[in-house]
């Protein structure tokens, strides 16, 4: 395939309380996760990389058994109308997940913010909360994921670490399907992405 065609495809792989005090909330902070990304189209696969900033916020530290807030931000990002030669025409049905970090326990969620990608929706299954915007994100167009915040509470002394989720192409922690005009065909095409690396966005200290 044509490497405008390929460049194409790439562009695809485009959320009661105990009775103790609430840790203070903490100033957030630009991270960027690295993604390794993979789209197939027409029986064809093509990798890709992409790149998701984020505001990122957690507490410096927590007592045990103290409430906490994990906040994630996805920053304003805009999809190209055209690729090469070609038009993409939307990306749609995309899903953002994150685990419930280890030595904590999930509490509640929420999402709030977002604009241009169509209805949202946060579930928590598995210790894993999945974002999913139905879309459509039209080419040429500015689009914001949602603002995720987990309500937690500490485990045991030690550390509780925020970090994205998926571990490979067949366990992805983002998704989403393109659609690009080839010739005269709109073609779908799927993207699965994992962090790589996948470092830990937030670091609280439980004491």
């Amino acid at each position: 395939m044509k490497p405008t065609s390929r460049r194409a495809l790439s562009i695809a792989a485009l959320v009661a309380l105990p009775l103790v005090a609430l840790a203070p909330p903490a100033a957030a902070v630009p991270v960027t996760v690295n993604y390794a990304c993979q789209a197939t189209a027409l029986g064809t696969t093509y990798p890709a990389t992409l790149t998701q900033p984020l505001d990122v916020s957690a507490p410096a530290s927590v007592a045990a058994g103290g409430a906490l807030s994990v906040v994630i931000d996805p920053q304003a990002a805009s999809i190209p109308a055209t690729v090469g030669t070609y038009t993409l025409k939307r990306v749609q049905n995309l899903t953002f997940k994150v685990p419930i970090p280890a030595n904590s326990t999930y509490v509640s969620s929420s999402l709030s913010g977002g604009s241009g990608v169509g209805a949202t929706n946060l579930s928590v299954s598995g210790g894993v909360a999945t974002l999913t915007a139905a879309g459509p994100v039209n080419g040429g167009s500015t689009f914001e994921l949602p603002t995720i915040t987990l309500n937690l509470t500490a485990g045991a002394p030690g550390t509780i670490e925020t970090s994205l989720y998926g571990t490979g192409f067949s366990d992805p922690g983002l998704t989403a399907t393109g659609v690009v005009r080839v010739l005269f065909v709109d073609v779908n095409v799927p993207a699965a992405c994992y962090p790589s690396p996948n470092p830990a966005i937030t670091t609280t200290i439980v004491t």
